[in-house]
């Protein structure tokens, strides 16, 4: 009898173990990505001379014309955060824009002002804060299988942030980083004297 007893106990272990190990009821991530394409190559010729970070708050509604907020209808609240970045084109700078004394000691140049990037939005730091949807809306999103498109919730974010970079002073630091980098740049190669306008200065 207690043979039998230790024999129950050690398949009853032994059945745990396996169905740990096993684990029959469980998920596996198989990823059959194909390799990744290089579609093309550019040489960058330009200064990233300075970074923006930004975060703004989506609120976002839509109603119905004729029916309440309870039956048809959505409120979004959604963070966006990213940044955005301003470069001199350097490309764009003119053949006569440099200009050097005879006795190679003075120089000037010309540059272009800042530009801004399109804002890089952060998805680890934007997401939907919170939201309200009607009687209709939670029926169609159960029988499409999918939530909302959040695509428009980031484009606006997006929109947002370009108008909050262009009325900051960002291209104004760029400008002023810019000028300083290339002042120690010519002074490095033997210059006492240098000057840096833009292209919209006399």
């Amino acid at each position: 009898m207690a043979v039998l007893l230790v024999l129950a106990g050690l398949l009853v272990v032994a059945g745990r173990v396996a169905w740990t190990y096993l684990d029959p009821t469980g998920e596996r991530t198989i990823d059959r990505s194909q390799p990744v394409l290089l579609e093309s190559l550019k040489d960058l010729s330009r200064f990233e001379a300075a970074t923006g970070t930004f975060q703004v708050v989506v609120d976002l509604e839509k109603d119905a014309n004729f029916l309440p907020d309870a039956i048809k209808g959505t409120r979004t609240l959604f963070v966006g955060a990213g940044g955005v970045d301003a470069y001199v084109d350097f490309s764009s700078i003119a053949t006569n824009a440099v200009t050097v004394s005879k006795d190679r000691t003075e120089a000037t140049i010309r540059l272009p002002h800042a530009q801004l990037e399109k804002p890089n939005l952060d998805n680890d730091r934007s997401y939907v804060f919170a939201q309200q949807r009607g009687l209709f809306d939670r029926v169609s999103d159960f029988l499409s299988g999918s939530p909302g498109d959040q695509r428009e919730l980031y484009l606006l974010a997006e929109k947002k942030i370009t108008e909050a970079a262009v009325a900051s002073d960002l291209r104004a630091r760029a400008d002023a980083n810019t000028k300083a980098m290339m002042t120690g740049l010519l002074k490095s190669l033997g210059f006492t004297k240098v000057t840096v306008k833009f292209t919209d200065e006399p």
